[in-house]
């Protein structure tokens, strides 16, 4: 699988525990680096066809801290991404060429209202809606569709879902790509 295809996969029940080793090994490794770290993404949503990449969350007091110690990080396999998003540093790390591992480092002060982290919460919870993500998904990833494109053509449904977690939590919508 080259980084250009999209490949969505049944759910491998052997996510989560992947999802615990990585978050175990940044704990060890970054010793109070991260206050808090979770699996988040469709690889977190038991039952969801995925693409097979674990994404975590970690929030950080100081986003400049965690820069500081990302040599500790490139020995684990993160490599820094840089993709101009505000308030968050991205870290990638691959297995064999190929994306297995996303780290999304946000500050402490996002971290409780974090779009990403409602809206897995929100799929766990509505099984029904997690169907139609998942049918969105794979019948998007059978077109050949580019990444770019991908993530953009989920954008209408990602809000939709988003936006009724975050109403059911009392928060107004806010958009769901950050800038």
């Amino acid at each position: 699988m080259s980084e250009a295809s999209i490949q969505i996969v049944p759910y491998n029940p052997a996510w989560p525990a992947r999802a615990a080793t990585a978050i175990r090994e940044l704990r060890e490794t970054l010793p109070g680096a991260f206050a808090a770290i979770e699996h988040i993404g469709s690889t977190a949503v038991p039952d969801l066809a995925a693409k097979p990449i674990i994404d975590l969350m970690a929030a950080a007091a100081d986003l400049a801290l965690v820069e500081q110690r990302e040599a500790v990080l490139t020995g684990l396999g993160y490599e820094r991404h840089f993709n101009d998003m505000s308030d968050r540093l991205l870290y990638v790390r691959a297995s064999g060429g190929v994306r297995a591992y996303l780290l999304h480092v946000v500050t402490l002060d996002s971290w409780p209202t974090r779009n990403q982290r409602f809206f897995r919460d929100y799929l766990r919870e509505h099984p029904s809606d997690a169907a139609r993500y998942a049918e969105l998904k794979q019948a998007l990833a059978a077109t050949g569709i580019a990444p770019g494109d991908y993530a953009r053509a989920k954008t209408e449904l990602i809000q939709e879902l988003t936006d009724r977690a975050r109403q059911e939590r009392g928060l107004p919508s806010v958009p769901v790509w950050e800038k």
